[in-house]
């Protein structure tokens, strides 16, 4: 348990208002809020459409969710959201660090069909296995697997494209992928967007501190980590703009939301 180092799920944290994180957090995030203010922004839109994802896919009929990469729970939170809509929603949380599985096991002590793991989605084959994800999860039914602002604290060394594939592999027909990423495209409608490709280097350099690097990378090779999950409409897109239920951000505000978000389906 390394609290001497800033880890980018208390950072998460920070950038949406929550409490559980450290010093050296706070520190790190005041940093990347520095150089790039609207990193707020970007998270409250990404928690957006990770909650519009999960709706749609409970509305669809998925019953059981393997959330990697969790962060702090922030409520609402996965279980919440799903349970809205079906109460019997089965839900396995899962993050690499020992901090945020502690609070994670306070906030779940007595949460019925909801479980957490402490596990790294550069070890599939061990979150696959664990036993707590054999016990809630049935992989002969459909599960929706959430990757959300989480692949692009692996680097290209790691093959991200290959962990995904290795969960797909597990998952039956009909099963659903919800990703999004961080990148530095400028937003395509908003050309004055390629000056601030220096902001987000500055973010860059932040999180080379931190437990994991940040790697950005293209909308393509955003849309290859789909692999064998055929995309939804409206395919990857900024994340405000999946399936929005309220107003849509202009040019300059989508430029400034950093995340690319899609849901496939595995046929």
């Amino acid at each position: 348990m390394d609290t001497s180092r800033p880890h980018p799920a208390r950072m998460y944290d920070y950038y949406l208002g929550g409490w559980d994180n450290y010093e050296v957090d706070r520190v790190a995030a005041e940093r990347v809020i520095e150089v790039h203010p609207q990193v707020r922004l970007s998270a409250r839109a990404n928690r957006a459409f990770l909650q519009r994802a999960v709706r749609e896919l409970v509305r669809g009929g998925i019953r059981q969710i393997i959330d990697i990469g969790t962060g702090i729970p922030t409520s609402p939170n996965t279980h919440e959201v799903a349970r809205e809509i079906a109460p019997d929603t089965r839900v396995v949380y899962i993050d690499n660090d020992p901090i945020v599985a502690t609070h994670a096991g306070a906030r779940l002590t007595n949460t019925e069909r909801t479980s957490f793991v402490l596990g790294d989605v550069r070890d599939p084959k061990a979150v696959l296995d664990h036993p707590a994800v054999r016990e809630l999860i049935d992989f002969d039914q459909p599960v929706a697997l959430l990757l959300v602002a989480v692949l692009h604290f692996v680097r290209s060394d790691e093959d991200p494209a290959a962990l995904v594939a290795t969960l797909a592999d597990a998952l039956p027909a009909g099963s659903h992928l919800v990703l999004s990423h961080a990148t530095d495209e400028p937003y395509e409608a908003y050309e004055a967007g390629r000056t601030d490709v220096r902001a987000r280097e500055g973010v860059v350099n932040v999180y080379k501190s931190a437990t994991a690097t940040l790697n950005l990378r293209s909308k393509t090779e955003i849309h290859d980590l789909f692999g064998p999950f055929t995309l939804l409409d409206p395919g990857v897109v900024r994340v405000p703009l999946w399936r929005p239920d309220g107003d849509v951000p202009g040019p300059e505000e989508l430029n400034n939301i950093i995340f690319y978000g899609g849901v496939g389906r595995k046929d």
